[in-house]
């Protein structure tokens, strides 16, 4: 019967187990970096966004938002804090906080995310200026390019 021996296994379980270890760290390094990427296409977005003055009819919807609303879609986005769920890791882009456009229904300022839907998506006085989706699909593949060489990076500095 043939047998054979196999030797350095302590070695590469050691390698193993210090990448496992370090997985998570690695992980989060990506998903951030892929984050950046769509969050910058998304910032092009806004700032490419047409600006007008004045308000919309049913009859006659505006396209666009106002500069000080353009300014608060600005100020408020960004990326939130990383979450582990079900052993995914995840972060959130999205808007926060309110723009300086203050009125009887906001007394503290438009809602951000209110202002970010109506143009994205539109309603019926305001015609739909999509500028998240679009920079998402451009930047799809270089996001998951991003994280997979991070990941391999991550990994050759592991196992080295």
């Amino acid at each position: 019967m043939a047998r054979f021996t196999m030797r350095g296994m302590e070695e590469y379980e050691l390698k193993l187990s210090k990448l496992a270890s370090g997985s998570k760290a690695a992980g989060g390094k990506a998903v951030y970096a892929a984050a950046a990427i769509v969050a910058d296409e998304v910032r092009k977005g806004i700032n490419a966004l047409p600006e007008r003055s004045g308000y919309g009819t049913p009859e006659h919807p505006v396209r666009g938002v106002t500069k000080r609303g353009k300014q608060g879609l600005l100020d408020g986005f960004g990326i939130s804090k990383m979450e582990e769920t079900d052993g995914y890791l995840h972060v959130k882009l999205g808007f926060d906080g309110y723009n300086s456009i203050k009125t009887d229904k906001y007394p503290q300022g438009q809602p951000n995310q209110l202002v970010a839907r109506g143009v994205e998506s539109g309603a019926s006085w305001i015609e739909k200026t999509p500028f998240v989706r679009p920079a998402v699909r451009r930047t799809q593949k270089s996001a998951v390019k991003a994280m997979q060489n991070i990941i391999d990076e991550e990994t050759e500095k592991i196992m080295g």
